[in-house]
């Protein structure tokens, strides 16, 4: 979803030099997610930081590994593997064959999407670690994309928006995709996340 808002302008290009207001003014434009909601993930982001300011950071500095990247990703190869940068269409084809069994992802799509990948990266990766806290992090990137495409804590995204913001990295206006007209809250976010959680 970063390199999607970078991507259309609403953060850096180049992804570089990113500040914690920026990221969390952008977020708000772009997909109407509470500051309250974003503003935690941006400032643990910056701890990531190698640029020298600690209130900004570079997209790639979130390569680290274990503090927002974390193994089992739905789009990314482990660091196991080197590229835990890079979009991956092997990767990403785990969590690509349920959602295309629907027009839509709904919870139950979403989890046992999910799911199936970290059984995957979980046999592939010999020093797979997925502690609870990545655990959490995971449940709520699948809540984040469900909030924004879908239909408040119905879930219910539509498949192609979600797989376009996968996999060509920008958010799917051509698709049909609007600014939610109501702010995706924190406890939007959390409902979601324990829908997926419980789900799976």
């Amino acid at each position: 979803m970063l390199n999607s808002l970078a991507n259309h302008g609403f953060i850096a290009r180049s992804g570089r030099n990113i500040s914690i207001d920026e990221l969390v003014g952008a977020i708000d434009t772009a997909l109407n997610l509470d500051p309250a909601s974003s503003r935690p993930v941006a400032e643990l982001a910056a701890t990531t930081s190698t640029t020298g300011n600690p209130n900004t950071f570079h997209l790639s500095d979130m390569d680290k590994h274990g503090v927002i990247e974390h193994d089992g990703s739905l789009s990314r190869n482990d660091i196991y593997f080197g590229d835990n940068h890079s979009f991956n269409p092997k990767i990403f084809a785990t969590a690509k064959s349920f959602f295309d069994q629907h027009d839509v992802i709904s919870i139950e799509t979403a989890a046992k999407a999910r799911r199936a990948r970290l059984t995957v990266a979980r046999a592939a990766n010999p020093t797979f670690n997925f502690t609870a806290r990545e655990d959490q992090f995971s449940q709520f990137e699948s809540a984040l994309y469900l909030a924004v495409f879908g239909t408040g804590t119905q879930g219910n995204a539509p498949t192609k928006w979600v797989e376009t913001m996968f996999c060509e990295e920008r958010i799917p206006y051509k698709e049909g995709f609007t600014r939610p007209t109501d702010v995706i809250t924190n406890d939007d976010i959390v409902t979601l996340a324990n829908l997926v959680a419980a789900a799976a």
